[in-house]
């Protein structure tokens, strides 16, 4: 991604974090990226198509740290802490961005269902890591898409947990209370 579309990029997914999708306006995203609301269009024909690429490159990441720990050295215990650290660093470190994700996976309009389709792949990859965790007797077998869910609820209450306490997230702190909870349940 080009400077310019990188700053059109990061503008939206601010203004999209602020106003929501109804509330954002192309000449918000402009003026906040500081390039003429021309040169926005030049990259995208809509608002609508501005907010499917910010959603798409969002999961994309998430989903490429998938893809380079499961490729990366160790096994299954080392590989499920270095997915879980790194997957909440990620979503604390682009608050923004997930916010826009996770206020638009619900409703019945176009652009929603199209998010819910990325993160469906997305949850596909997580339950494929989780199942190879499985296999590898990391974790208890059990019936996979639920563990899933959960892994990525919890993952998701963790994000809030830190939006709403406005702690300075000490990772492997949390990440290590995570995989606690995540192996051994709340007992």
């Amino acid at each position: 991604m080009n400077k310019t579309k990188g700053d059109i990029f990061q503008s939206a997914i601010k203004v999209f974090s602020k106003n929501g999708y109804d509330g954002a306006t192309m000449d918000e995203i402009s003026a906040n990226a500081g390039v003429a609301k021309g040169t926005v269009y030049y990259y995208f024909k809509s608002k609508d198509e501005v907010f499917k690429y910010i959603i798409t490159e969002g999961v994309s990441l998430l989903r490429q740290q998938i893809e380079n720990i499961n490729i990366g050295k160790g096994d299954y215990s080392y590989k499920l802490r270095e997915l879980s650290k790194n997957q909440l660093r990620l979503v604390c470190e682009n608050k923004d961005l997930f916010k826009v994700i996770m206020s638009q996976a619900w409703g019945g309009k176009i652009r929603h269902s199209e998010l819910r389709q990325l993160l469906k792949v997305y949850m596909e990859d997580i339950e494929k890591f989780l199942v190879k965790a499985m296999e590898d007797g990391t974790i208890r077998k059990c019936e996979s898409s639920f563990l899933t869910y959960m892994y990525f609820g919890e993952l998701v209450s963790v994000a809030i947990y830190n939006v709403i306490k406005n702690d300075s997230m000490k990772l492997d702190e949390v990440t290590d209370n995570f995989i606690y909870r995540l192996l051994n349940g709340i007992k």
